[in-house]
């Protein structure tokens, strides 16, 4: 009996040193996780056509068209993207009243934004093809307004200028082309318009605009 004892000790004490001997197994750390790489760069200029529809606020409404020009800058490994954009559109926003002059006479109104066009700032955040943006600046638009009553008329046109504001979405469906949509709130300071020697202050121009556009982008 003593001598399974002896022998079960022994053999206990020999694996405790043999595991006492053995290193311990070696453990690789895993790979750290591959950098996102944006697959598109927004920098570069690009030229476009847009258009759309516009409404002033509690009067005319209509189409217009026309291009837009801009340059945009996105540093390497950024999502932020900044640029500068001008555009101009010819327009057919007009809103028409007839009212009595008190004397019998009917007379009709015709106001009329010809054109409009901007130079603004922008702001985006890219999220690969998708450019999420903010933009805003400086604003002109031509107007024009017209009276005319028992076959005579009187017009005057002016130039406005005010700010601009607004942001929009636009997606890069092609490596040189994009598709933007876009909403811009638009305030022209007033003129003074000349009625056959009657001056008449215009107010305030405030209109909204919905448009649509696409871009080429020159790499």
């Amino acid at each position: 009996m003593k001598q399974l004892l002896l022998a079960g000790v022994a053999i206990s004490v020999a694996t405790a040193a043999s595991a006492a001997d053995m290193q311990a197994r070696p453990y690789a750390k895993a790979p750290p996780p591959a950098a996102v790489v944006a697959l598109y760069n927004w920098s570069g200029f690009y030229v476009g056509a847009m258009g759309g529809y516009g409404w002033e606020s509690g009067a005319g409404s209509g189409g217009f068209g026309g291009g837009t020009v801009g340059y945009n800058w996105q540093f390497p490994g950024s999502q932020f993207v900044f640029g500068v954009e001008v555009d101009a559109a010819g327009a057919g926003i007009s809103n028409s009243s007839t009212f009595d002059d008190g004397a019998g006479n009917l007379i009709t109104q015709q106001d009329k934004i010809n054109s409009f066009g901007s130079v603004t700032g922008r702001v985006g955040l890219a999220l690969d093809a998708a450019l999420i943006y903010a933009k805003g600046g400086w604003a002109f638009g031509n107007a024009k307004t017209s009276f005319s009553a028992n076959g005579m008329s009187l017009s005057d046109s002016q130039t406005h200028t005010g700010f601009t504001i607004g942001g929009g979405l636009e997606y890069m469906f092609a490596p040189n082309w994009s598709a933007k949509g876009e909403y811009m709130y638009t305030s022209l300071g007033s003129e003074i318009y000349n009625f056959g020697g009657d001056r008449l202050d215009s107010g305030t121009i405030d209109f909204h605009t919905i448009k649509v556009g696409v871009n080429y982008h020159f790499r």
